[in-house]
């Protein structure tokens, strides 16, 4: 196999890089492109990922999702004991929306990961909503697990509790 050196070749490699970098507009992607141009290495943060899962909203499949939040959290490098909490986590702020959740209603879980943290978003919708209690035990032990913990009513009744849970650092080894 023989290496393509014409100008055409190194011309199109060139517009690509330089299309690769650009965004619309002098956005983040503009000045990385700039500084790649200069012969700079260009700094580029990787967009986070989105994940979300949609289930009947029964306890029966509570076990996906527990799988789920320990396969996402696996992938950011997550100690075996962070993602047993998040596995717990997830699991208690399950049981408390279905305790509230429209009969037949499916349930969504949506995970964001980015770099050390992990956003964990389980959502049902409700007749009534009530947004659990801040100062029970169960909160308390939700906190500790997650690490931050949020809930709230959105549009068509939808009851949302959020964990954000970070990693910790490693350290040197």
């Amino acid at each position: 196999m023989t290496e393509d050196t014409t100008a055409s070749a190194t011309t199109t490699a060139a517009d690509q890089t330089q299309r690769d970098l650009t965004t619309d507009g002098d956005g983040p992607g503009a000045h990385d492109a700039a500084t790649a141009a200069e012969g700079r290495p260009a700094s580029r943060r990787q967009p986070e990922d989105q994940v979300t899962v949609r289930m009947p909203a029964e306890g029966a499949y509570l076990s996906v999702l527990r799988t789920a939040t320990a396969g996402l959290a696996a992938r950011l490098d997550f100690t075996l004991d962070e993602i047993e909490d998040l596995r717990i986590a997830v699991d208690e702020a399950c049981a408390m929306l279905l305790r509230q959740a429209v009969p037949g209603a499916s349930l969504e879980c949506g995970f964001t990961l980015d770099d050390d943290m992990m956003t964990i978003a389980v959502s049902v919708p409700c007749l009534d909503p009530q947004q659990p209690a801040s100062d029970t035990f169960a909160w308390t032990v939700l906190t500790a697990l997650a690490g931050s913990v949020d809930s709230h009513v959105g549009p068509g009744d939808l009851l949302t509790i959020e964990l954000r849970k970070k990693r910790e650092s490693s350290g040197p080894v």
